[in-house]
Formats: structure tokens, C-alpha cells, sequence
């Protein structure tokens, strides 16, 4: 391919990616706006912000990790190390997505579902070349028996629970069509593909591969009617769950760590704008964990 600059042809020249400084006839070119095409061949740097929790084990993580690799300020960096358990990663997750980088967790507590496993002899230079997952949450928007509108997101699931020792009585739909006219029961969850390995996975719903579009509607302790088990809805679905006697029977609803009390109307959708973007080992992505939980549950 060639270009014509006034009465000079100029070619296109290739160089391998992080290796234009060192080539000075290629950096005059680019300098001039004459097109470089760079290869896709040396791995992009990373330059991490490097976080944890408080714990003493993940103290000791992050000390091991800043031998290997130098943290940036979180302005001037392109990548997020989260150090903890999948609970520091949701909150992380919620707090620091805004400034569009990916995050990559490293495990110090107990299952680390969306962690990667830590090894003295990871390469935390070619992170980069890990496999990204894109999370997109639940969008939680709660009407209280006082008519006060909240809103929350939720990367694992929401979680309708009763509030007092009485049992909810709750109604679903799924836009205009009605799931379950009448359900009583200790409560209900709603869960995503990242999310249906954890509570959802504990109340006997469905495992969802992350790729699966899929949302899981699953019932907590049913009592009437009692072999209701739930359904698998499209990730486009708008679901709503009324509480049908909110005087008698309050019930409460959670996005993964936020707590509304006293709801009356829950409306449930996903949030497609919102991306979480989460890098993992190429050993043990997201996919594969859920994959192991799968075999695990058919063999229990």
C-alpha cells in the first residue's frame, strides 16, 4: 500500500509493537503523520493499581506482588489488582468501574470465585494476555411501603428475603406475562451467570454458563406452591415481584450487599450499559470454574 504526499511516495513500514522509539527513521515518519503499522507481537505493559482488603494474608500477597511489579497511581494506570475475597471484589468492582480500566483479582480468602489463584510465579507483567469476561449487572429499583424509590446494581444476584418470621407472599411477572401468581415462601433470587455458582447454587437453582444470556428466578424455602422450582428467563427480561401483603408480611431486598427494607415493588432488569470487566488466568477462567461447579453438583 503506498502513499502520495505532495510529489513523494511514502510505504507504509511495519515494526514490532514497543519497538518504534528505537527505530528513528519510523519515529520521524510517524512524527510527520505518515501511517506506521505496528505488530501485534510484544505483550502491552501493564501498569496496575495495585489494592486489598485489610486482612494479614492478603498483606502478604500484596507485598510479594509489589516485588514483581511497581503499582501506579490509579490515574495513570491500566489495570486494577484486586487482593481479597469475591466479597472486596464486588465492592471494588462497584467503586472503582467508573474509571473504565479491567481489574484482575487475586484470592486471599476462602473460594474466590471471581479471583485468580496466587503463585509466586505469575508473570504480573503479561496479565494482559489473561481471558477477559465482560459482566453486565442487575439493575435493582425498589418501591417501599412509604413510595420511596431506591436504586441499586447487583453483580451476583438479588435476593428478596422475608423480613419477620413471617413468610413472604409474592407475585412475579416477566413484563406482561405473570411467572407465579402466588408464592409463599421465605423469599426469592434472581441471579446472573457469575452469580448462579454462589447463593443461587445454595438455594438448589440452576448453574448458568457465563455466555448463556440467561437470568435464574429461584425460590427460597417454598412452601405454597411447594414444587415450584423456579425458572430460567432471557438476560432482556424486566421482571417485576410484588409483595402481595407488605403490612403483614414485609419483606426486604438485597443487591448483593445493599439492603432495602420494607419493600413493596421490586423491579429487576439488566443493565447493558454498565460493563465489568474482568481479566482471569487462561488455566482457570470464568467459564471453567463454572463448568467444575457444574460436575460437582451432578456427582453430589
Amino acid at each position: 500500500m503506498c502513499i502520495n504526499i505532495l510529489t513523494i511516495t511514502i510505504k507504509i513500514t511495519t515494526c514490532p509493537r514497543g519497538e518504534i522509539g528505537r527505530h528513528k527513521g519510523l519515529k520521524i515518519l510517524a512524527l510527520l503523520g505518515v501511517p506506521v503499522r505496528v505488530w501485534p507481537r510484544a505483550p502491552l505493559m501493564v501498569n496496575p493499581f495495585v489494592i486489598s482488603d485489610k486482612k494479614s494474608r492478603s498483606f502478604k500477597i500484596k507485598n510479594a506482588v509489589l516485588k514483581k511489579i511497581n503499582t501506579h497511581s490509579l490515574s495513570k494506570s491500566n489495570l486494577i489488582i484486586v487482593i481479597g475475597g469475591d466479597g472486596f471484589m464486588l465492592e471494588t468492582l462497584k467503586k472503582y468501574n467508573k474509571y473504565k480500566k479491567p481489574f484482575y483479582g487475586i484470592n486471599s480468602g476462602n473460594y474466590g470465585f471471581l479471583m485468580n489463584k496466587f503463585s509466586e510465579k505469575t508473570n504480573y507483567k503479561n496479565l494482559i494476555k489473561g481471558r477477559l469476561v465482560s459482566i453486565s449487572p442487575l439493575e435493582m429499583s425498589v418501591k417501599n411501603k412509604s413510595n420511596t424509590i431506591k436504586k441499586c446494581i447487583a453483580i451476583n444476584e438479588i435476593s428478596v428475603l422475608r423480613q419477620s418470621r413471617q413468610t413472604a407472599s409474592l407475585s412475579i411477572s416477566n413484563g406482561k406475562k405473570q411467572i407465579i401468581k402466588h408464592l409463599i415462601s421465605d423469599g426469592v433470587l434472581v441471579s446472573t451467570p457469575a452469580g448462579s455458582t454462589a447463593y443461587n447454587l445454595s438455594v438448589h437453582g440452576p448453574i448458568l454458563s457465563i455466555d448463556s444470556n440467561k437470568l435464574s428466578i429461584s425460590p427460597i424455602s417454598a412452601f405454597r406452591p411447594r414444587r415450584w422450582k423456579g425458572k430460567i428467563v432471557s438476560d432482556k427480561s424486566k421482571i417485576t415481584i410484588k409483595n402481595l401483603n407488605y403490612i403483614k408480611r414485609p419483606i426486604s431486598a438485597v443487591a448483593d450487599n445493599i439492603e432495602v427494607r420494607n419493600a413493596k415493588l421490586i423491579s429487576i432488569k439488566t443493565n447493558k450499559k454498565i460493563k465489568f470487566n474482568l481479566i482471569f488466568d487462561k488455566n482457570r477462567s470464568l467459564q471453567k470454574k463454572i463448568k467444575i461447579e457444574q460436575i460437582r453438583k451432578e456427582i453430589s
